[in-house]
C-alpha cells in the first residue's frame, strides 16, 4: 500500500541521465564495435562462403559446406587436441608456480621489491622477443641447455624444437614461463586483500601454516583464483606468435595449434573461408568455456 508520503513524492525520471550515461560510454563502446565485434560479424559471415586468395571469380555463399569439412578434417581436430593438451599443460603448472612465488613474495622479505620487479620481467617482454630467447636456449649446438647438461655429463645434448617427443614439452616449458607473472600478480592482489587480523587470529588459535592456507587464505584468494585461471585457458587455447617463432607449428604438426592451422589455411594456402570456419569453432569452444565458468560463479555465489 502506498503511503500518502510516496503518494506526494515526484516520479524520479532517468531519461536524461540514461542519455549522459549512454553519451559517456560511447568513446569507449565506438573503438569495441569497430576493432573487436565488427570483425568477428565478418568473419562469421566469411566462413559461410568460398572466399580464397588471387581468386577472379566472384565469392559465392555455400551455406554451412567449410563446417561439414572441417567435421572430417582430421588434421584440424589432432591441432585442437594438442591446443587443449598445450593450453592445460601450461594454465595448471603455471598456476601452481605462482601460487607458491605470489605466497613467497607476500611475505617479509628483503629486498621484496626487487624480487616483485624481476618476477614481471617475462610479462614485459614481447612474445617474439621470447621466443627468439628460448630458441637460443634451447640451440642444440650452443644453447645454454645442451652445454649445461654437457658440463654435467647428462649426454651430449639434443635438437629440443626438432625431436618428435621433445618439442611440445620443450614449448610448453616457455609458455609457463612467459605467462606466470600475469598469474603472480592477480595471486598476490589477492594475497594481499586477506585481512592480516584474520591470519593472527588464526595463528593464535595455534593453526599450523598449511591450516591457515586452507581455512584463511585460500577461501579469500579462490575468486582470484578461478577468474585468472579461466583466463589463461583461453589466452593460451589462442596462443599464437610464441609457439610460431619457437617451431612454427612443427615438427610434423606437433606443436600446430588450432591459431597457427588457421592462419596456415588462411595465408599460406588462401584458403579464408575455410579459415573463418576453423575461427568460428574455436569461438563457441571459448564461449562455452566462459559459459560453464560463469555458471559456476552464479551457482557458488547463491550457495554463499
Amino acid at each position: 500500500m502506498t503511503s500518502p508520503v510516496e503518494a506526494r513524492r515526484p516520479p524520479v525520471r532517468t531519461g536524461g541521465r540514461d542519455h549522459a550515461v549512454w553519451f559517456l560510454v560511447l568513446p569507449a563502446l565506438i573503438p569495441i564495435l569497430v576493432l573487436s565485434v565488427g570483425p568477428l560479424l565478418y568473419g562469421v559471415l566469411l566462413s559461410f562462403t568460398d572466399a580464397q586468395s588471387g581468386r577472379t571469380a566472384p565469392t559465392r555463399w555455400i551455406g554451412a559446406l567449410n563446417f561439414q569439412d572441417l567435421l572430417h578434417d582430421t588434421l584440424f581436430w589432432e591441432s585442437f587436441r594438442i591446443g587443449l593438451l598445450w593450453a592445460i599443460g601450461v594454465t595448471v603448472p603455471q598456476f601452481l608456480l605462482a601460487l607458491g612465488l605470489a605466497l613467497l613474495l607476500d611475505q617479509d622479505l628483503r629486498l621484496r621489491w626487487l624480487a616483485r620487479a624481476l618476477a614481471i620481467v617475462p610479462w614485459a617482454m614481447p612474445e617474439v622477443v621470447v621466443g627468439i630467447m628460448w630458441r637460443l636456449v634451447y640451440n642444440p649446438d650452443a644453447g645454454i641447455l645442451n652445454e649445461t647438461l654437457r658440463d654435467l655429463g647428462l649426454g651430449d645434448g639434443r635438437d629440443w624444437l626438432s625431436g618428435l617427443a621433445t618439442a611440445l614439452p620443450a614449448v610448453v616449458v616457455v609458455g609457463i614461463w612467459a605467462g606466470m607473472p600475469q598469474t603472480t600478480v592477480a595471486l598476490l592482489a589477492g594475497l594481499q586483500n586477506t585481512p592480516r587480523e584474520l591470519h593472527e587470529a588464526a595463528a593464535v588459535d595455534g593453526a599450523g601454516a598449511w591450516r591457515r592456507f586452507r581455512a584463511v587464505t585460500w577461501p579469500a584468494l579462490r575468486p582470484v583464483a578461478l577468474s585468472i585461471t579461466a583466463l589463461n585457458l583461453i589466452w593460451n587455447f589462442n596462443s599464437f606468435a610464441l609457439v610460431y617463432v619457437l617451431t612454427s607449428g612443427g615438427p610434423g604438426g606437433k606443436t600446430r595449434l588450432p591459431m597457427l592451422f588457421a592462419y596456415e589455411e588462411a595465408f599460406r594456402y588462401g584458403q579464408f573461408g575455410y579459415a573463418a570456419a576453423m575461427g568460428c569453432v574455436m569461438v563457441a569452444v571459448i564461449a562455452i568455456v566462459l559459459a560453464v565458468f560463469l555458471a559456476g560463479r552464479l551457482k557458488g555465489g547463491e550457495d554463499a
